[in-house]
């Protein structure tokens, strides 16, 4: 199980920008519902592979915070998918963004990859909650033949973010709190109820109590340890 942190549930302690850090402009604020937004900036030749997360704030502040990279390898742009955190200094900054406006960014980095020997032959089972689907969005759009099944776990309907990108049949909302959606019930229930193939790769994004839970309920369906990946939003 590999673990990092792409996206605080709560802003860690401040980082700080460097005065050689390169400015991205900001394109536009696409808001998704009273807090959660798409934020779409310069790409400026930005690379990195699909699953990666970059480290951004507000030109000019000390305060940067991980964010797992939402747009597709092949778009000329770079967004990232945020909910905006109570008291939380640099969500709340960049979602008061205006066009133009200057970015720092640092990265890639992160190791939430896909081997390209195994996408052309393997199933996906990509789990996610709230905004822990951020990486699943690039890794879909990038590859568009690849193979998965998206569980996302979401408390309303409503928080089912951009699901025209994915195909209809490859994606399962597990909804809490509402009625709607595919599933009543966390994602783990729904594992629980619906056991899964072995053989898939399984990719487990979002918070820990989620990750910990999936993780021991997939070795007990009989998912090998190399066949796990977990990227942890603390």
């Amino acid at each position: 199980m590999r673990s990092t942190n792409p996206q605080a549930l709560r802003d860690p302690p401040c980082g700080i920008v460097s005065p050689s850090v390169p400015v991205f402009r900001v394109h536009h604020v696409r808001h998704l519902d009273h807090s959660t937004y798409v934020l779409r900036f310069d790409r400026r030749g930005f690379e990195f592979e699909p699953g990666q997360y970059v480290n951004l704030g507000v030109q000019g502040s000390i305060a940067m915070r991980e964010y797992s990279i939402y747009s597709g390898a092949g778009d000329d742009f770079l967004e990232v998918l945020i909910r905006e955190i109570e008291g939380g200094l640099v969500s709340r900054a960049l979602g008061r963004c205006q066009p133009g406006d200057a970015l720092s960014v640092q990265g890639p980095y992160g190791h939430f990859l896909t081997d390209p020997r195994e996408r052309s032959s393997s199933l996906y089972l990509f789990i996610g909650t709230g905004t822990g689907v951020s990486p699943f969005h690039c890794l879909v759009r990038s590859y568009p033949d690849l193979e998965y099944l998206v569980l996302h776990g979401v408390r309303t309907d409503k928080e089912r973010y951009d699901i025209s990108a994915f195909d209809s049949s490859r994606y399962v909302s597990c909804v809490t709190r509402s009625g709607g959606g595919d599933f009543h019930g966390r994602v783990t229930r729904y594992l629980r109820e619906n056991p899964v193939d072995p053989a898939c790769l399984c990719y487990l994004c979002g918070n820990s109590d989620m990750i910990y839970e999936a993780y021991a309920l997939l070795r007990g369906q009989g998912v090998p340890l190399d066949h796990l990946r977990a990227e942890i939003y603390f």
